[in-house]
């Protein structure tokens, strides 16, 4: 087994979510599951700010770079770039179809330039000496899956690529937006896993769709690794158990006030540095998701979070309506 082999469960990139704060959140509910940032485009790593882009609490390990590019020169410098800012793992943007990426020639449509998809792999390969992966779709348009999809794989394997991760999607680059993308293409999770019948010796991590643990546990029958997106960041309770269940590991799952205060010294620190409370507060909407006081926990969060003065007290305010509500309806349960 490879040290890749660990990556049982994954959180996907995703954009405008799963930023710096983002990530330190949901380490406090999973100390085991890989965590990606949020693509970045090569050329700002190259030409950015870096600490901007590229910073990141230590805490939040392992943590993955995904970078969006499809030159095998400007990819391996950002590569190198950000295996010196400490990251566990360089990930190239193989299947994002958003009419920006593609007009940079990178993201899904590299699904049609298998070659240069490897040159990219081989390139970042020799920079970097942490694991490069790549996470694609299983195919364009009209590319027929069976053969899109292997060719990619075989091409990335010769290139030395340690791991793949695959969105059971088709992206239609042609009438869909990115957001129809995500839901309209037909998944197809037997593509997935006949790659893995395939390539036994190679990492294959499945994405799309995914919303519970249980669906990630059927999953791991048939492939390597789990990584889930949306309903992960939305109702973030779910990392609070996959240490247990995806990795066995004996612990008693965290509860959401506890892992609500072991979060308060970290927003503190950022409210110190001057971070707006709305920056660390919308990626924790979710926490209480199914439980009594729910909504309020959001309206606190939402509403006083977003005032120019908005401090620590938002987050024991919510904390406390959270806890006076649960207390009301256990009382009138009782009763």
């Amino acid at each position: 087994m490879t040290q890749y082999q660990r990556h049982k469960l994954s959180v996907a990139p995703m954009l405008d979510w799963t930023d710096r704060h983002c990530r330190y959140f949901h380490r406090l509910l999973s100390k085991e599951a890989l965590l990606y940032s949020e693509m970045v485009v090569a050329e700002a790593i190259l030409h950015g700010d870096r600490q901007r882009l590229l910073g990141f609490d230590p805490a939040e390990q392992p943590v993955a770079l995904q970078i969006g590019g499809s030159d095998p020169a400007k990819v391996a410098e950002a590569a190198r770039i950000g295996a010196e800012y400490g990251y566990a793992e360089i990930n190239l943007n193989v299947g994002c179809p958003s009419d920006r990426v593609q007009s940079g020639t990178f993201g899904a449509c590299l699904m049609r330039e298998p070659q240069r998809v490897a040159d990219c792999v081989a390139a970042m390969k020799a920079a970097v000496s942490i694991p490069v992966t790549v996470k694609c779709r299983i195919g364009v348009d009209d590319q027929n899956p069976e053969i899109a999809l292997d060719t990619l794989a075989d091409h990335v394997v010769a290139a030395g690529v340690d791991a793949l991760w695959v969105h059971a999607r088709k992206a239609w680059l042609q009438g869909l937006s990115p957001k129809e993308n995500r839901d309209i293409p037909p998944l197809d999770y037997d593509r997935v896993y006949r790659l893995k019948a395939r390539l036994p010796d190679l990492f294959i991590g499945i994405n799309g769709g995914i919303k519970t643990l249980d669906e990630a546990e059927r999953h791991l029958v048939h492939v390597d690794g789990v990584m889930i997106g949306r309903a992960a960041y939305q109702e973030p309770e779910m990392l609070a158990a996959a240490d247990r269940r995806i990795y066995g590991i004996d612990r008693v799952d965290p509860e959401p006030r506890a892992i609500l205060e072991a979060m308060l010294p970290y927003i503190e620190a950022q409210i110190a540095a001057g971070t707006p409370v709305s920056h660390m507060a919308r990626h924790m909407l979710g926490l209480y998701h199914g439980r009594p006081g729910a909504r309020r926990f959001r309206q606190i969060l939402t509403v006083e979070g977003a005032g120019r003065h908005a401090g620590i007290d938002v987050f024991h305010r919510a904390m406390d309506a959270v806890d006076d509500i649960a207390a009301s309806v256990a009382a009138n349960a009782a009763a």
